[in-house]
This record gives C-alpha cells, sequence and structure tokens, in this order.
C-alpha cells in the first residue's frame, strides 16, 4: 500500500465537515444545523387566542389534558385533529368552550415544546459526538502516516501489526462517522417539523373558538 493511502480520505473526511449539515455557525459550535437556533418557543408566534394563564392550568382538566396529549402526538395524523377537536367541542358546555379549548392548546404546546428541547439537546450531543470522532480520526490517520512515511517502513515488506491495526480502526472510524453524518440533516428538521405541527394543530383550535 502506498504510503499516502490514507490522505485521500482525510480529504474526504474535511469535505464531509464542513458540508451543509455539519457547517457550525460561529455563535455555537455545537449546533451542527443549518436552521437557526431558538432554544425555547414561545406561543405567541402562533397563537392569537385568549390568554393561557386565564382559563386555568390543563393538567387540571382530565378531558383536555389526554386530547392534548394525542393531539401534541406525531403518532396521531393531522387528518384525525378536526375529528378530535369535533367530538371534544361537542362535549363540552358552550359557555366553558373557549376556556377548555384554549386549554387543549396549553397542553398542545407545553408538550411539544418539551419534545423540541428534548430533541433539540440530543442534536447538540450529537454534534459534539461527531466533532470528537473527527478529532480522533484526524490523529489516526496522522499516525498511520508516521508509521508508512517513517525511515524503518519498507513498502515491499508487509506492513507492521500496529500500522495495519490503526488503519483498520480508522477505516472503521471513519464508516461510523459517514453514517452518522447523512443522517444529520433529517435529525436537523425534526424540530422543524415540531414547530409546524404547533402551528398546525393551533390553527385549527383557534377556528373553533
Amino acid at each position: 500500500m502506498p504510503p499516502h493511502s490514507v490522505r485521500l480520505p482525510l480529504v474526504l473526511l474535511f469535505a464531509l465537515a464542513a458540508s451543509p449539515a455539519l457547517a457550525q455557525p460561529k455563535a455555537d459550535p455545537d449546533w451542527p444545523c443549518p436552521q437557526r437556533k431558538v432554544t425555547t418557543l414561545g406561543y405567541g408566534s402562533v397563537w392569537t387566542g385568549p390568554d393561557l394563564a386565564e382559563a386555568g392550568e390543563w393538567g387540571n382538566d382530565r378531558e383536555a389534558a389526554q386530547l392534548a396529549r394525542k393531539l401534541a402526538s406525531r403518532r396521531t395524523e393531522l387528518r384525525e385533529v378536526d375529528t378530535l377537536l369535533d367530538e371534544f367541542a361537542a362535549k363540552v358546555d358552550p359557555a366553558e368552550k373557549g376556556k377548555r379549548l384554549t386549554r387543549v392548546f396549553a397542553g398542545v404546546f407545553e408538550v411539544i415544546n418539551g419534545e423540541r428541547s428534548t430533541v433539540m439537546n440530543g442534536i447538540t450531543r450529537y454534534a459534539q459526538g461527531q466533532r470528537r470522532l473527527a478529532e480522533r480520526i484526524r490523529d489516526e490517520a496522522d499516525k498511520v502516516s508516521e508509521l508508512k512515511d517513517s525511515p524503518e517502513s519498507d513498502p515491499t515488506k508487509v506492513a507492521s501489526k500496529e500500522a495495519t491495526d490503526l488503519e483498520t480502526q480508522f477505516n472503521w472510524d471513519r464508516r461510523i462517522f459517514d453514517e452518522r453524518n447523512q443522517s444529520v440533516s433529517y435529525v436537523c428538521e425534526v424540530p422543524t417539523i415540531l414547530e409546524q405541527r404547533l402551528g398546525e394543530v393551533a390553527r385549527r383550535i383557534q377556528s373553533r373558538l
């Protein structure tokens, strides 16, 4: 194997690290997504209905809380939301309808915002792990190159066990890095998907107030 055989993968590695999926804004080196990092959502961006505080604690309204958790769950198709809201609205006292639907939104907001925060913390840990792995791969590649380029190295002879083992580890780590890198774009979309769901559910609740 040529003495500089591990250098080409390094070029690929640096290219991956500079790709949009791993582009890291200067403001936060642990945020790998092209989307701007917003740690906490404010309900005012999607809700123009009654004040949530005036509606009372949503968790104390059993039916509203159950519906809120169901509407917040991505397992519930958006096409089901209207039916679920209509069924809930038909059962409540008309005088309390606005207040109780507001509680439903308050629950949806809190559940989705909590899930989104968990996802964003996971993305940060993911990016930190990728950066550590990239640093380790660079170190491994440098060490393999040093072993292969050393004066004692004879390219006509079988590579030393140390060089062979290190290059095997390098190739394995690079494969893991590549596989993880391919999923970054999808992971970065999850907060946006949650925000869109929150906005859509909010719109449908408000249309019934």
